[in-house]
């Protein structure tokens, strides 16, 4: 009796080993399928390669055949005519050849560098879905990778590959009929080989998928490192890492080397393996053809026309054998990008979101409970799921869905026992600002300032309570409609490559050139502008590292107020620049937050004093709120931050 126990789970392991075989193949049969839906717009292209593919295979077979027929009919028999008529024949077959191998070619890559096309602007729009949580939680350089080695490594797939597949199955059918045709007894001597080959080819194939997916791996971990330290170069220069930086590189080098070695080793192990048995399959072939033929039981062309076939079968067994490499790069990569796109964005629109027009400004937050702790773990449960099911939701889930995260984001506002161990970055908030009111937030590092004006623009949402926007909670507004009426000026104001003009305008492509200057003027830029080489023509290079940081600033704010914000955010935005900079940025401020609701998030309390509300948080929860004199009077957290910093300042 007790072994039933154990024989029971021994049943339940092998079931459950062949659910997950059977599911794996499923899932790699499901981006089989995906990827040939590739071709799909293309198919009257498709069609046209294989029918071009169809005349190359079969003009491909047709010269071991005529040069038999060369030895048997012509050369034998001293018939010239007839060696005459073949040998037409021959340049016929190979003229017909090389045309349909032209056009199969240049199809499969002009329709592989469509696909592939729309597979970038896929995943590329695909990441511009995704929040921004998404984009702190995943590295930049393995996100790269996915948009340039991976999608490469399914092009290979998708041009060498098809076409190798099909004329490689097409070719090996035809040779096994054909090598029937001519001699049934030779046929079968020669087929001794195939299941020797066949078994080396299925072993070949489970030991080299995982040697594949871990070079996959391994190139991404390089490009990020890559990607991350050349950002970061000047923080390496300033601290002499370079060392430090040059070990890792070569230890991420190292492993990448040895993932591919163990490919190398497969590839060096196998490919001659099939050689030496295609040798076998010849010695085979002359063995007993000869033999047949001193007996004049077969004649020497159907010899030689045999030979010629085995070197043809054997060809395309190391094709096809070569194409499992490409197919296992290709496969590794497809998972990677298949990871991409089940990634559903953690951010979406509600099925009947609204669009609303020109806001007032009015902000609102109610019991507002937020957690990145619970917004990563969130991400990652949904990645499972979309990994898993691999299917979308339809509308009628979608309202589902979206119906029951609201009903368990605003449970009441005391915290569940159970969510004790959060780490929460807000906690509990409560606050109104009218529109048209500066709002500052004030506290030490860490407190909570930029979570909540990441919360406002929506670009995380509560785990618990509303964020309202004119009465409306965020997460029923379109999300393009409220950020199109957010300015955001953050701590250090990113440019892209282009003119400072194109920078200024960022926002409002279409605003004309006495717009943007006016806008520059308004912050106070134009004055540096003007002396730059080209003026507000100039370029700012990557990232504008032609410019100081204080002028990146300023084409910041100006960015901001060209773009014409309901709500402006103001992310210690002037934390970053020298005195006279920031004296020049706060004389442009009085214009840029006329009429406009903001949030001001700054150390340097100079530049909060006159908002019109002052609010004080501390580890996630608000301790006072007020304007500056209030505070000032109540003695409390602000008045000792106040007092601290004018003691800084005085120094």
């Amino acid at each position: 009796m007790s072994a039933e126990p154990g024989r029971f789970r021994s049943i339940l392991l092998l079931f459950a080993a062949v659910w997950k075989l059977i599911r794996g193949q499923d899932q790699r049969a499901r981006k089989v399928r995906w990827m040939i839906g590739l071709l799909r717009p293309y198919r009257g292209k498709v069609a046209l390669m294989f029918v071009a593919l169809l005349v190359a295979t079969g003009a491909g077979l047709a010269p071991p055949y005529l040069a038999g027929q060369a030895v048997d009919n012509g050369i034998v028999t001293e018939d010239v005519s007839a060696l005459d008529l073949i040998v037409v024949a021959f340049v016929v077959v190979a003229t017909l050849y090389a045309l349909a191998t032209y056009l199969q070619t240049y199809l499969v890559g002009w329709v592989g560098t469509r696909a592939l096309q729309d597979l970038r602007e896929r995943v590329f729009s695909h990441l511009q879905t995704m929040s921004i949580g998404f984009f702190t939680r995943r590295s930049p350089g393995v996100l790269i990778s996915r948009m340039t080695n991976d999608i490469e490594a399914l092009n290979q797939l998708v041009t060498d590959g098809v076409v190798t597949m099909f004329s490689s199955v097409l070719t090996l059918v035809g040779v096994v009929v054909i090598l029937l045709v001519l001699d049934v007894k030779l046929a079968l001597v020669t087929f001794i080989t195939f299941p020797l080959i066949a078994a080396a080819s299925v072993v070949f194939r489970i030991v080299s998928h995982g040697a594949y997916r871990e070079t996959r791996e391994r190139i991404g971990a390089i490009t990020g490192y890559l990607q991350e330290t050349l950002s970061g170069v000047r923080v390496v220069r300033s601290f002499g890492q370079e060392p430090r930086h040059m070990k890792a590189m070569t230890e991420l080098n190292e492993a990448n080397r040895e993932a591919n070695m163990r490919t190398v080793f497969l590839n060096a192990s196998y490919f001659p393996g099939v050689e030496l048995l295609a040798s076998v399959g010849t010695a085979a072939i002359l063995l007993y053809g000869g033999t047949q033929a001193i007996d004049h039981a077969i004649q020497i062309g159907t010899i030689i026309a045999f030979v010629g076939y085995l070197t043809v079968f054997f060809e395309p067994i190391q094709q096809l054998s070569q194409l499992y490499t490409t197919y296992q790069q290709g496969m590794a990569a497809l998972d990677k990008i298949f990871d991409l796109l089940d990634t559903a964005p953690d951010m979406v629109d509600a099925p009947h979101a609204i669009d609303l027009e020109t806001i007032q400004g009015e902000i609102e937050m109610q019991g507002v409970w937020f957690s990145y702790a619970d917004d990563a773990d969130r991400e990652s449960a949904d990645t499972d799921d979309a990994a898993a099911d691999g299917t979308a939701a339809d509308g009628a889930a979608a309202d589902a869905e979206f119906a029951l995260s609201s009903a368990m984001r605003n449970k009441p506002r005391s915290q569940p026992e159970g969510d004790a161990r959060v780490d929460w970055a807000m906690e509990d908030i409560d606050l109104h600002v009218p529109p048209g009111q500066t709002l500052a937030l004030v506290g030490t590092t860490g407190a909570g300032k930029s979570t909540f004006a990441k919360l406002v623009a929506r670009f995380y949402d509560p785990q618990r309570g509303k964020v309202l926007v004119d009465g409306h909670d965020v997460r029923g507004v379109r999300q393009q409609a409220l950020r199109r009426q957010l300015g955001i000026v953050p701590q250090e104001g990113f440019l892209f490559s282009g003119s400072v003009r194109e920078n200024i305008a960022f926002g409002r492509p279409e605003a004309t050139l006495e717009e943007i200057e006016d806008a520059a003027a308004a912050v106070g830029a134009t004055e540096f502008i003007a002396a730059l080489p080209e003026g507000i023509e100039t370029e700012v290079g990557e990232r504008g590292v032609q410019l100081s940081a204080g002028q990146r600033q300023l084409v910041a704010f100006a960015r901001a107020l060209l773009a014409e914000p309901r709500i402006l955010i103001l992310d210690e935005a002037t934390s970053n620049v020298d005195v006279r900079t920031e004296k020049t940025i706060e004389k442009g401020l009085e214009r840029l937050l006329a009429g406009r609701t903001a949030i001001v998030i700054a150390h340097r309390l100079s530049t909060i004093r006159r908002a019109g509300k002052i609010v004080v948080l501390e580890g996630g929860r608000i301790a006072e709120h007020g304007t500056h004199d209030e505070l000032i009077e109540a003695g409390g957290p602000y008045s000792r931050l106040y007092g601290a910093w004018e003691e800084s300042s005085a120094a």
